[in-house]
């Protein structure tokens, strides 16, 4: 399946928005093709607002942000990876979300590329559905 964060990311900025809230996204500067202005990063990671009345030519698509703002005066073009962002949050009071890692595989594959036993099989309804969090 594709990434859910960048559906999360364009959902939870509606949200915000739409309760009069300021929306900032909080951005790992060191991943690849980060392009944001570096003197504005702090301990490798930038907060940008991106408030429609603040930037310009906001594109929010299932693998970037990209948007015109202003830093010091000076106009720059900003492009964000969705991967690099960590974080949606409105600053009126710090509701919103912070991205884990994307999930991987739930199990490894055992030695010989069969499938693993499961711990319950043999049990008596071992072979149920079972939730398990995936982190």
């Amino acid at each position: 399946m594709t990434s859910s964060r960048p559906y999360l990311l364009r959902a939870l900025n509606e949200w915000i928005l739409d309760n009069d809230c300021t929306p900032y996204i909080v951005v790992d500067a060191s991943v690849e093709n980060v392009h944001v202005p570096q003197e504005y990063v702090n301990d490798g990671q930038i907060i940008l607002n991106i408030t429609p009345a603040s930037i310009r030519n906001l594109v929010m698509d299932n693998e970037s942000v990209s948007f015109d703002a202003r830093f010091g005066g000076q106009p720059h073009h900003l492009y964000v990876p969705i991967s690099a962002i960590t974080a949606i949050y409105a600053r009126e009071n710090g509701q919103g979300m912070v991205f884990g890692q994307e999930a991987g595989p739930t199990e490894p594959t055992p030695p010989g590329g069969g499938k693993a036993k499961s711990p319950d099989a043999g049990k008596s309804g071992g072979n149920k559905p079972r939730l398990k969090v995936v982190k």
